[in-house]
């Protein structure tokens, strides 16, 4: 039996740990930290024992042996075994902010030669540097602006997409918050009339009837989705004819409450029909982990 394989690697306080807590609460053997040279083995291992699903996270403590990992994977799929490369990111201005909270020393910050401390920002770029093909490999999930709910419900629905085909991720934004790092495309859609100005509307959101039907209205809201479907439509074989595993799609408007959602949603069902698709609601998914919590703690604090 062949094992599926999900390796988690990204930046240190990018929320690897809650990764790995999320795929070992949907059932994964979960490995933390392994070193890129016992991969083939600790593989062969698993299927020996007839291990179902596997979580591997590496990172850049592993900084001298990482290079060898984009190999590794290739000859592990050529012998059939199904792997998900995921790779979480965020801004280096939230990685800075979550490591001062924190008060802990990232895993570059090392004395060099000259016995000064390397500082933080400085590391994170050269962690950047040194984790850029492992990035290019798979598939990125910016954490800066979500909670840590938010990321074990995006790494769940993710493990959980057929392994064998294209996924389309289509993600709601505030444009106020920052475009996501993890989007292939950015579509901005803040040109569009907006629901917020409609008094009966501004509570709501882009999934309630009433401001769908109020964007349905709209000539421009149509012209934007055959827009984004035809650019798609044309584009999509050609990415899964060349293996990409997931296409992120970011659709963004100023408060990402009512077009970017409305237009996320009615993207993701046309396109449903034919590919594995995804939604995301950074925002509302963002509010509703805030409806759940009795004491509220930020993302930032709670990863390293």
């Amino acid at each position: 039996m062949q094992p599926e394989i999900v390796l988690i690697t990204g930046m240190s306080g990018s929320g690897k740990s809650v990764a790995l807590h999320a795929l070992e609460d949907a059932g994964f053997y979960c490995v933390d930290n392994l070193p890129p040279e016992l991969l083939l083995e600790f593989v062969k291992l698993e299927q020996t024992r007839g291990a179902g699903k596997v979580a591997i996270a590496m990172d850049v403590r592993s900084a001298k042996s990482l290079p060898v990992v984009p190999q590794y994977l290739a000859t592990l799929r050529q012998h059939g075994v199904r792997i998900k490369s995921l790779f979480l990111d965020a801004a280096t201005d939230t990685l800075v902010r979550r490591y001062s909270e924190t008060r802990r020393r990232h895993p570059l910050s090392q004395a060099d030669m000259l016995n000064q401390q390397r500082a933080l920002f400085e590391a994170i770029e050269l962690e950047r540097e040194l984790l850029s093909e492992l990035r290019e490999r798979a598939h990125v999930i910016d954490t800066s602006a979500i909670r840590s709910s938010q990321l074990q419900g995006y790494i769940k629905s993710l493990v959980a997409a057929p392994g064998n085909q294209l996924t389309l991720v289509f993600e709601s934004f505030a444009f106020k918050r920052g475009i996501p790092l993890d989007a292939d495309y950015v579509f901005d859609v803040r040109m569009l009339p907006n629901p917020h100005y409609e008094a009966d509307l501004r509570d709501l959101t882009g999934r309630d009837e009433p401001v769908a039907e109020f964007l349905r209205q709209s000539r421009d809201v149509a012209q934007m989705f055959s827009h984004i479907e035809k650019f798609l439509s044309h584009w999509l074989d050609l990415l899964a004819r060349d293996h990409r595993s997931y296409v992120t799609v970011g659709i963004g408007c100023t408060g990402g409450q009512h077009r970017s959602v409305y237009l996320v949603e009615a993207l993701a069902t046309h396109f449903g029909r034919r590919w594995t698709t995804l939604k995301r609601h950074r925002e509302l998914d963002g509010r509703s982990a805030l409806q759940g919590l009795t004491s509220v703690t930020k993302f930032g604090s709670t990863i390293l």
